[in-house]
């Protein structure tokens, strides 16, 4: 081809080729970050503006980012920072004597017109810092998934990039900020407020049990609340009634705002959990439902169950072995999309770890999933419910009722817990307790042990008991429930002694 031909016939660049126009920068914002740094060798309260969120990492130059950070050392020691002061510091910097050596500071500082955009300045920054930060992962989630890992599934690359997304938000988040004490005063007399016009004068959401609810104040947002129990003690029955009587509280008093109620069953799946909340509405045993041993009018009672229950603002999210990350999200999106009262988790052990985390042991893992559902309530500011598994200690007490230290990995849940709940149910040991006679032991005080225990199991007959263990905002002690086996329901327990207000 001759010098003298024409540009535009010349070939053009092949499709593996980029093309010059194609180079895009990554985001960034030097004069933001020259005006931020003369900002703050003007005036050292600059700093104070934009220390809480931003860090020498965030500035596109790195430069930039040692100059902040050498200003931040000599203020934190209580020292002014200007370029009198930082130029020892930076005579033997090789990439500042580039940039102009300590004559850049001078002209930093000389350049500024005001301070008060400083923290107009720090957002720029920031701003600038995240969208670098997603491209990255942009880029790592896509060579991710051209990778075809038969260990990684891209269920889990979905999870592990929320897990990233969500860390991106979190990490160093410029939001966050001390809340004046008036501010907090004022949530607090409303929260009051409203417990006082509210039947009961619950502050929290009510679960539906009266004697329950005067020891909690109802649920609060913002709360983990564990539930443990050895199996058989009823500890999802009683979940399970707490969460759908929040759900279908608005449907029975239409003064009450609607409220909605997310339920992950990792244990059982929805139409079993479906079955228990049937069989708690109509009376009708659970297993009579599953057998199909109906009459004519129990089906009748089902149908116009279902019909009324399929109304209640009640989601059902069955995923076995789900990671916090992906309830996270999903939980974030239906509140998003429909609102959200409460969450309830059945049952924690059967959880695992955003992906990415790895934990030693156990102990560990449970704590980071604990941290990670407290880290849900108070994001979503809604109570969490997590349903947890006893160790097996209790069996072999004479008092088989659970204390704090019977909690499976029970460091990490007792300190994230605000509140502890066990449930317990003594006729369920008594009646596998029978007593046999002994060897040496005669008729007579056999036939007195043996209706000593008829006589205990009376009394414990559809009794059942939440001991509240710890409680931060309340006090700890027993509450008495009456449970119904047949149909796995709980409700208020009336004494025999009790004497109704009218007849």
């Amino acid at each position: 081809m001759s010098n003298s031909e024409p540009l535009s016939t010349i070939t053009s660049l092949s499709p593996a080729e980029p093309k010059p126009s194609e180079y895009r920068e990554p985001p960034h914002n030097l004069e933001a970050e020259q005006g931020l740094l003369g900002a703050i060798l003007v005036n050292n309260r600059a700093f104070e503006r934009v220390s809480e969120y931003l860090a020498p990492e965030h500035f596109a130059d790195p430069v930039h980012g040692r100059i902040f950070s050498a200003c931040g050392r000599l203020i934190e020691k209580g020292q002014i920072a200007n370029p009198v002061t930082l130029k020892p510091l930076f005579d033997q910097d090789e990439s500042l004597q580039e940039a102009g050596g300590a004559q850049y500071l001078v002209r930093l500082a000389a350049s500024v017109v005001t301070v008060i955009n400083a923290d107009d300045y720090g957002q720029a920054i920031y701003d600038s810092f995240l969208r670098r930060e997603l491209i990255d992962l942009g880029g790592e989630i896509v060579n991710e998934a051209f990778k075809h890992d038969l260990d990684l599934p891209a269920s889990e690359q979905i999870e592990s990039a929320e897990s990233k997304l969500f860390g991106l938000a979190e990490r160093g988040s410029s939001q966050g900020a001390f809340q004046d004490f008036g501010e907090a005063l004022t949530t607090a007399v409303r929260m009051a407020e409203e417990a006082f016009k509210r039947d009961g004068g619950l502050a929290g959401i009510s679960t539906g049990l009266t004697d329950l609810d005067a020891k909690l104040g109802g649920l609060h947002p913002s709360d983990l609340l564990i539930l443990a129990g050895r199996p058989a003690m009823g500890k999802t029955a009683l979940a399970t009634n707490i969460a759908f009587h929040v759900a279908t509280a608005a449907l029975k008093d239409p003064e009450l705002e609607r409220q909605v109620v997310a339920f992950f069953s990792l244990e059982m799946s929805a139409e079993q959990l479906a079955t228990r909340i049937l069989a708690e509405q109509t009376e009708i045993s659970s297993e009579h439902i599953r057998r199909g041993e109906l009459t004519t009018e129990d089906f009748q009672k089902l149908v116009a169950a279902s019909q009324d229950l399929e109304r209640a603002p009640f989601y059902v999210d069955d995923t076995p072995a789900i990671t916090i990350a992906t309830m996270r999200a999903r939980a974030r999106r239906l509140k998003r999309q429909q609102g959200l009262s409460l969450i309830v988790v059945d049952y924690l052990q059967l959880m695992r770890p955003s992906a990415g985390q790895r934990a030693d042991n156990r102990v560990q893992e449970i704590s980071m999933i604990t941290q990670g559902l407290k880290a849900i309530a108070k994001e979503l500011d809604v109570p969490v419910i997590a349903l947890s598994q006893l160790s097996r200690a209790v069996e072999q007490r004479e008092d088989k009722r659970p204390v704090l230290a019977d909690l499976r990995e029970s460091g990490s849940i007792e300190q994230d817990a605000d509140v502890v709940m066990f449930v317990f149910r003594e006729q369920y040991y008594l009646e596998k307790g029978e007593p046999s006679q002994r060897i040496d032991e005669s008729d007579e005080k056999f036939h007195d042990r043996h209706d000593q225990w008829k006589e205990r199991c009376e009394k414990s007959y559809g009794k059942a008991e939440v001991i509240i263990g710890k409680q931060r905002h309340g006090p700890t002690g027993t509450v008495t429930l009456h449970f119904e086996g047949a149909t796995t329901r709980f409700s208020n327990f009336i004494a025999d002694d009790h004497i109704p207000d009218s007849f």
